[in-house]
């Protein structure tokens, strides 16, 4: 005969396995519960399959209770193992299966459950199994899983009590990590959570964790899709394990973040085919639970197909073991529960949910897979493995994540919020009436053309409500453009939006499109009125007084050496030779008018003769040359151009006068620059502004270009914004050089997908020079007329320095000829008159001192009549 096996199981309701050869089916109106089917599958798996028990049959009776209702279920478990059993499946529910355990306990019968369990505090159940993963790993799992996504921020909502002891170890995450945690709970047998969720998006909760089962979490999907909450910006987190039985073909295009766990190795053939199996029986069998996939078999039913395999392994491991009856009030227990207990703890095999160790200690599972998946477009994917011993190990590619990023971009329509400002984006001028996107155009147009032919994306321009580009007010609220982000109102803010680092704390910016800096706006400075010595302009006053001081030295430096040098020195009267004075045409005066005629370029009857004397004639001649040359050339610019006389050069000259009034945009960038600035002239330059708010800050530019242009206002604004206002206003010009650097950006929503899209688009059209060319279109005017002269300068010892140093060493040179001079006629005249050369020269300096000395009569000559 067949060896028949019972085995009593108790799911949700209690499931009995009692020694019967006939079926006990239940009344089409009662509910068939998942573990009910499970069991039944796997019993007629196993008795299809004659490869594991091929010489055993499985019979089975299932039994149903109050699901509440322990009593009950301790008089039906009693019951059943009077007609002797092997195992007790269930109940799952707590009230009841406490009960169940204690006479399992006592009467030393595995009591084996498929549902997670809160674990008791004495420990001693010992023959209990649970094949559902333990509890404090599931919760290490939940850490790793946020510590992986490195939020910073979550909101944690829960389904019943158990719910937080599954969170315990996150809930005690902020201690150890960066991470602020919100605790709420489901109204407790309520489905309708849209009260909730309405708070979850009126707080910007964007990170949200669900701790619920599958039941709650289809509801809770349809209720956050009527919310308008599937969208790119949340991410939700699901612990269910039976997140990929749900329908969530609704929601695989709406660019939701979803993330969740799986117990069952879907990859595995061998599970693939039971999956198969199990939807051709629901096909023909009771219909599927709400909320799931058609015949999609979830963790419950496959943990519930495992136990009883693993019941079938243990039992066709067992020799000599008899089944006998047992009664509850006589508390005699199975004499071989013990040892078929150890056959449970023993056994190590692969099943539905992966591979299956139990901890002989306790009898629940440690040693697990979970598969964490996350939805696509295509469907959900594993991208990581979490291991209870060796944590969390990524499957998902680079690769794979930027695929998906172009895929969530692909064919999807973004709102683009803007504000009107040239030549970013204009109102285009048609005789038709425009609608959409054709009502624009400008810079910011062509770039987000740019970037929808790279991402293949549409989009929708709609300009900011408030016309504000974004600030904060001093409670830190947010208006403009940056709001419309962070509200979620818009996807992209495509605008001359200035990246700062208050802003870059609220929304998210791709690299820059732009770079530019802080400026001033100014009307063009007025031409001066020549004055009266402006013939002196040509030269700076240091080089006239040089000049006068070197035609003085030069003056004293001449008649020195001509006093000096023997070849200066002539006889007044050539007619009579007998003459004993010898007169020198270079006096003091003579010497300075020589020098002023030269500088004059007029010329003098004194003319040197000796070599010293000529080389300082001539070094005069060469400096005068350079002098007049270059004041001539220079005075002709000063008469042909006009000069700009300038009230303001720098942010400086604007921050120590009170005469002409300055400010910028209300609630721009360059308005906060200054308010956040810690240097001391722009705190100086704030102080005035804000004590004239209603004056100095203006609406928009227009309105300070008109201030410009109609009163004594300068305008602090972007560089790049003064370069197009002065292409097409001559009267405006930029005054100084930048204040700062930083650069326009494209402002996403923090978290959103397509900031890192749309910055490898930037970074492609500037590579090939398509942002340059866009600015050229649109920056390029008609133009100012070009001055074809820059306004004069006076020349400088930088500019005319050398000359005189030339004549400085001219003038050296001069004073060592000379002296030569000086020493070679003394030699000559020695050996001429045959006396000394000491009283050669003596005589020599007696002539520097106009003395009258005798001289020897060489010969005579008759003066002519």
């Amino acid at each position: 005969k067949k060896k028949k096996i019972p085995i009593l199981n108790s799911s949700i309701f209690l499931l009995v396995v009692i020694i019967l050869c006939g079926i006990f089916e239940t009344r089409e109106s009662e509910l068939v519960s998942m573990d009910e089917l499970a069991f039944k599958f796997a019993v007629t798996s196993i008795n299809r399959n004659r490869t594991l028990m091929p010489n055993t049959t499985l019979t089975y009776d299932i039994q149903r209770i109050n699901l509440f209702d322990g009593f009950e279920a301790s008089r039906r478990a009693c019951d059943q193992l009077a007609l002797g059993v092997v195992a007790l499946f269930g109940p799952s529910h707590s009230s009841s299966v406490s009960a169940v355990q204690s006479i399992c306990n006592a009467l030393e019968v595995p009591h084996i459950q498929t549902r997670w369990k809160h674990p008791s505090v004495d420990n001693k159940d010992t023959f209990f199994i649970n094949l559902y993963p333990e509890y404090s790993a599931i919760a290490r799992a939940i850490l790793d899983v946020v510590t992986f996504f490195k939020w910073k921020k979550l909101t944690v909502v829960y389904e019943d009590s158990t719910g937080l002891m599954r969170m315990q170890e996150l809930i005690k995450a902020p201690a150890k990590l960066s991470l602020k945690i919100k605790i709420r709970q489901l109204t407790p047998g309520n489905m309708d959570a849209r009260p909730l969720l309405k708070e979850l998006k009126k707080d910007k909760e964007f990170f949200v964790l669900f701790d619920c089962s599958y039941r709650m979490a289809a509801e809770l999907l349809n209720q956050l899709s009527s919310m308008g909450m599937m969208t790119e910006y949340y991410h939700f987190f699901f612990t269910t394990l039976d997140l990929f039985a749900l329908d969530l073909e609704p929601y695989r295009y709406s660019g939701v973040n979803m993330t969740g766990f799986r117990l069952l190795n879907t990859d595995d053939p061998r599970v693939a085919a039971t999956m198969d199996q199990w939807a051709l029986d629901r096909l023909q069998g009771p219909k599927q639970e709400s909320g799931l996939m058609d015949g999609v078999m979830t963790t419950d039913a496959a943990l519930m197909y495992d136990a009883v395999f693993m019941v079938a392994v243990a039992s066709q491991r067992a020799t000599q073991m008899t089944v006998s009856s047992l009664q509850c009030h006589r508390h005699k227990p199975w004499r071989f529960g013990p040892r078929f207990m150890n056959l449970f703890k023993e056994a190590q095999w692969d099943g539905l949910t992966g591979r299956i160790v139990l901890n002989k200690t306790d009898g629940l599972r440690r040693d697990f897979d979970l598969d964490i998946i996350s939805l696509k477009e295509d469907g959900t994917h594993r991208i990581a493995v979490w291991n209870s011993y060796r944590g969390l190990n990524l499957t998902e590619t680079n690769k794979d994540k930027m695929n998906n990023v172009t895929d969530s971009l692909a064919n999807r329509t973004l709102i683009v919020t803007t504000i009107l400002e040239n030549p970013y984006v204009m109102q285009k001028k048609s005789d038709k009436e425009l609608s959409g996107n054709d009502r624009f155009e400008g810079y910011c147009l062509d770039l987000l053309k740019e970037l929808s032919n790279i991402l293949g994306f549409t989009y929708e321009v709609k300009l900011v409500t408030d016309g504000k580009y974004g600030a904060q007010n001093d409670k830190g609220e947010w208006n403009g453009m940056v709001r419309e982000l962070i509200d979620h109102i818009a996807d992209l803010a495509v605008a001359p939006l200035t990246i700062t680092y208050v802003r870059e704390k609220s929304i998210d910016f791709s690299k820059p499109f732009m770079t530019l800096g802080i400026s001033i706006l100014y009307r063009k400075p007025n031409g001066t009125n020549p004055g009266v010595f402006s013939f002196l302009n040509p030269l700076s006053p240091d080089i006239w007084m040089y000049v006068l001081l070197a035609c003085t030295g030069v003056s004293c430096v001449l008649f020195v050496i001509a006093r000096f040098t023997p070849y200066e020195w002539y006889n007044p009267h050539p007619c009579n030779p007998s003459s004993t004075l010898i007169e020198n045409n270079f006096t003091l005066l003579n010497s300075f008018w020589f020098g002023v005629g030269a500088l004059m370029r007029q010329g003098s009857e004194l003319m040197p003769k000796a070599l010293s004397t000529r080389i300082v004639g001539g070094i005069w001649w060469f400096f005068t040359l350079i002098i007049i040359s270059s004041y001539t050339a220079n005075l002709a610019a000063f008469l042909t151009v006009e000069r700009m006389d300038a009230p303001i050069d720098s942010a400086d000259d604007l921050a120590k006068q009170t005469r002409i009034e300055y400010g910028a945009v209300r609630d721009g960038s360059t308005m906060t620059f200054f308010k956040k600035s810690k240097i001391s002239t722009y705190e100086k330059m704030w102080a005035f502004m804000s004590s004239r708010k209603n004056t100095a800050l203006v609406k928009n530019n227009r309105e300070g270009i008109t201030r410009v242009l109609t009163t004594d206002y300068a305008m602090l604004m972007e560089s790049t914004s003064i370069e197009y206002i002065s292409q097409r206003n001559c009267n405006l010009t930029q005054i100084g050089g930048l204040i700062d650097s930083k650069g326009y950006g494209v402002g996403t929503p923090i978290g959103s997908p397509y900031r890192d899209k749309v910055t490898i688009a930037i970074l492609q059209l500037q590579e090939e020079g398509k942002l340059h060319m866009m600015k050229e279109k649109w920056w390029r005017g008609n133009g100012c007329p070009e001055e074809d002269n820059k306004e004069a300068n006076a020349l400088g010892v930088e500019n005319i320095g050398g000359i005189f140093i030339v004549l400085a060493a001219g003038l050296v040179l001069s004073v060592f000829v000379a002296i030569g001079e000086f020493i070679y006629k003394a030699r000559r005249n020695a050996d001429i008159e045959e006396v000394t050369s000491m009283t050669s020269a003596n005589r020599k300096w007696a002539l520097l001192t106009r003395r009258p000395i005798a001289i020897h009569e060489v010969g005579r000559r008759r003066c002519p009549m």
